[in-house]
């Protein structure tokens, strides 16, 4: 299968304490969400990722095949595959405690061929050894006319001192097409700045299109003509696992469907909408469960 779009980052088993105190198993991992997501909109995709040779690696890989994905054969490692233990807040988000081994090659020119999109962040740009190959592939990407597209998705637990944080945020973003962010990513990379502030600073890095991801207040973007909102999908909340991961597998869908996204308003406002509502059905069902192009075009209408 020829590979549309390469996502480059962590897969983990995310482990969640159930009301009744039992733990859930589920599998996770922003970048392997953004995969499934993209795969589930019908894009060839494939994931360069690090995860054991054990029964969870298995049951990773399962599933994001599954979706109809591919997982890139040098993600196997002996090590133990990765796990994230979240805790639901009372508001349905999630916090987390990591234990995670992140060491991957830098994609070369062969895995780049005839890849259209390159997709990474989270963990897999701050975390060292495989940081650093991260942005290798993005700057490769770049170079070879991918679209490239970056979610910092900030673990502060992970991602060292603020100041090195942003530093490896901007390097990343300078090879970047597109950025999405969550609210609390803005807030944590530039505490001093408004959303639309915080949009103009990272457009100003060269991206053609930002995006903030506000939760129950929908997304703001800006992009060749200037700031856009959307509104959200609203639903009854399950749990927030994986809405912004869904958000960025649609913007990055529409990107590829259709090229006007990046520089005319009316299909960025499109594509908005799009992702405000495939976020809004993926917080509608517990975990990282995005929705398939199908359920997107029926609630589309």
């Amino acid at each position: 299968m020829d590979t549309d779009v390469l996502v480059v980052g962590e897969a983990l088993i995310d482990i969640v304490a159930g009301d009744d105190g039992a733990d859930r198993e589920l599998v996770g991992g922003s970048p392997a969400n953004v995969a499934v997501g993209l795969a589930r909109q019908g894009h060839a995709t494939r994931l360069l990722t690090r995860i054991g040779r054990d029964e969870r690696g298995r049951r990773i890989a399962t599933q994001i095949e599954e979706s109809g994905a591919r997982v890139d054969e040098r993600s196997f490692t002996d090590a133990p595959t990765s796990t994230a233990r979240a805790r639901l807040r009372p508001d349905g988000s999630a916090e987390y405690e990591f234990a995670i081994d992140w060491a991957v090659p830098a994609a070369d020119a062969r895995d780049l061929a005839g890849v259209r999109a390159v997709h990474t962040g989270s963990i897999a740009l701050f975390l060292e050894p495989g940081g650093t190959a991260v942005l290798d592939t993005l700057r490769a990407a770049a170079a070879a006319g991918a679209i490239v597209s970056v979610d910092p998705n900030i673990r502060p637990a992970l991602v060292g001192d603020h100041a090195g944080a942003l530093a490896r945020f901007g390097e990343a973003v300078a090879s970047a097409d597109l950025v999405k962010l969550s609210d609390e990513d803005a807030r944590w990379l530039y505490p001093d700045l408004d959303d639309e502030e915080v949009l103009t600073r990272i457009a100003e890095l060269g991206p053609a299109l930002v995006v903030i991801t506000r939760g129950g207040e929908g997304l703001l973007a800006r992009g060749a003509h200037g700031v856009v909102a959307a509104a959200p999908y609203v639903v009854t909340v399950a749990d927030t696992i994986g809405a912004g991961d869904a958000a960025m597998a649609s913007l990055v869908s529409s990107v590829l469907d259709d090229p006007r996204v990046l520089p005319e308003a009316y299909a960025l406002e499109t594509a908005l909408r799009r992702a405000a509502v495939m976020a809004g059905i993926t917080v509608s069902r517990a975990g990282a469960n995005p929705p398939t192009r199908a359920e997107v075009d029926a609630r589309l209408g």
